[in-house]
Formats: structure tokens, sequence, C-alpha cells
């Protein structure tokens, strides 16, 4: 039996890329983390219509947030009142959010997503 996605290990679909991030920080590890949306907002993110560019991410009370990023309304929504750029939560595990916290306290180091994509039907951020 042949499967459609062998050339793709994880069927990952690329939403968006933070290039400019490459160049202007230096990458020292990547990690990948859950996103909470609402559906509009993933609507609109697998239409493709989500910038990385002025996010960044920050842990606040042993949670990780993601600030700045931005999502544009979904047209189709019944959302009137929609913040394209509200924080939002990633999901990892309390052991990487403790050496997260241990990691950003070092002078000169932030958290910086790089990528969002979704990998076998759900959101993730690199």
């Amino acid at each position: 039996m042949s499967d459609k996605n062998a050339d793709k290990p994880d069927n990952i679909k690329l939403v968006a890329d933070n290039r400019r991030a490459q160049h202007e920080y230096h990458l020292l590890e990547t990690l990948e983390a859950g996103i909470m949306l609402t559906g509009s907002e993933v609507k609109s993110a697998r239409g493709g219509r989500v910038q990385l560019r002025d996010a960044y991410a920050s842990v606040d009370n042993n949670e990780l947030f993601l600030h700045n990023m931005h999502i544009s309304p979904y047209k189709q929504s019944n959302i009137v009142h929609y913040d394209p750029t509200t924080v939002r939560k990633l999901l990892v595990h309390r052991r990487e959010i403790n050496r997260l916290i241990g990691k950003t306290r070092e002078k000169g180091l932030t958290l910086v997503p790089t990528k969002m994509y979704f990998k076998n039907g759900k959101i993730k951020v690199e």
C-alpha cells in the first residue's frame, strides 16, 4: 500500500515564516509549541493570513505567551470585535517552561518565533 504523503514524514504545511529573525538574531535552539487559537483564527491561519515579523514570546506566571503575532480577521467570522494582535498562550510542557525561564534570565536572550505551521492537523509554532 502506498501513502500519498510518504515524502512528507509529518504532513507539515507552512503558514508563516519569520526569515527576518534568522538575520537579526543568532538562533541557539528551537522548540516546537502548540498555540491556543479561536476557530476563526485557525481558519484565517489556514489561508496564510499570519505575520510573525514583530512577534516575541515571554514567560508570565509560569506560562508561555506569544505577543504581537498578527492574525488577520477571518471575513466570514461572526466575531465583531476581534483584536488581531492579542496575546496568545503557547502550549509546552512544564519542564520546558522552567528551562526557558532559566535561559531568558541570561543577558541578551529572547524568545522569537521563526515558523508557524500545521503538523498533522494541529497548529504549531517553532
